[in-house]
C-alpha cells in the first residue's frame, strides 16, 4: 500500500521510458508492492512524477512477465503468489541447488568457504537486528558463493534465471515466516557437509533447505488467505 513512508524511488540517471518500468519491477520483486496490491495510475504517477503515460507502459510490459495481472472492474494489481507457482519454482530450486552442493564439494576452496562463513556471521546479526534487507542480501550471497564454486557456467546461468522468480518467495519467507533462526542452522548443516567433502550429505541438505523453505511460505500464503477471509 502507498503510503508517506513509501520508499520506491525513481532512478534519475535512465532513460524515462525504462526508469517507470525498472522502478515498479524492483518494487514488486522485493515485496515493497505487495501480491494483491491494486497499481493504481495516477497515484504511481504522482508518487514518480511522471505521466500515466509511462506507467501504463510499464504495467503493460510488467503483465507479459507475469508480475501484474488485470482484473475485471478492478485493473491492474500485482500476482499473487499460488501454491504451484512456488512448487514449480521451488522443485527446480531445489534441484539446482542439490547439483550445486555436489559439484562444490569437489571444487570448494578455502577462500570460498570464509565467503560462506562470512555470510552466515553477517546473516545472523541481521537477524538479531530484524534487518530483513540485509538477510536477504547475505541469504542471496550465500547461494550465489556455493554456485560460483561449482565453477559450472551453465549451472550458474540456470540459478541466474531463476533468481528474480525466487526472490519474492525469499522475501515472503524471511519476512513473513520468522524462521530466521532455522535459515541459520541449515546454513551451517550445509556449510559442515561441504568442509566435509560429503557429496550425498551437501546434496541431501541442499535439498531440503529448499523444500523448508516451500513449506514455510506454503503456510504463510494459506494464513494469509485466512486473515484476508476473516476480514
Amino acid at each position: 500500500m502507498i503510503e508517506d513512508t513509501y520508499s520506491m524511488k525513481i532512478n534519475e540517471y535512465l532513460p524515462l521510458r525504462d526508469i517507470v518500468f525498472q522502478t515498479l519491477r524492483k518494487a514488486i520483486l522485493t515485496g515493497e508492492l505487495e501480491p494483491g496490491e491494486r497499481l493504481m495510475e495516477i497515484q504511481l504517477g504522482e508518487k514518480l512524477g511522471v505521466s500515466r503515460t509511462p506507467i501504463r507502459e510499464a504495467i503493460r510490459k510488467l503483465e507479459l512477465e507475469g508480475l501484474v495481472i488485470m482484473v475485471p472492474r478492478k485493473g491492474a494489481q500485482v500476482a499473487q503468489f499460488t501454491e504451484k507457482d512456488i512448487q514449480d519454482v521451488l522443485e527446480v530450486r531445489a534441484a539446482l541447488e542439490a547439483l550445486a552442493a555436489k559439484i562444490a564439494c569437489k571444487r570448494m576452496d578455502d577462500r570460498a568457504f570464509l565467503k560462506l562463513q562470512l555470510a552466515i556471521t553477517e546473516y545472523e546479526y541481521a537477524a538479531r537486528e530484524k534487518d530483513v534487507e540485509t538477510m536477504i542480501e547475505k541469504d542471496v550471497e550465500f547461494h550465489e558463493t556455493i554456485f560460483n564454486a561449482t565453477q559450472n557456467d551453465k549451472l550458474i546461468q540456470l540459478f541466474n534465471n531463476l533468481r528474480e522468480q525466487v526472490h519474492r518467495y525469499r522475501i515472503a519467507y524471511l519476512k513473513n515466516v520468522g524462521e530466521s533462526e532455522l535459515v541459520h542452522t541449515e546454513h551451517l548443516e550445509l556449510l559442515d557437509a561441504l568442509k566435509q567433502r560429503n557429496e550425498e550429505l551437501a546434496e541431501d541438505i541442499a535439498a531440503k533447505h529448499i523444500q523448508t523453505q516451500c513449506v514455510s511460505i506454503m503456510r504463510f500464503i494459506k494464513n494469509k488467505a485466512v486473515i484476508t477471509e476473516e476480514e
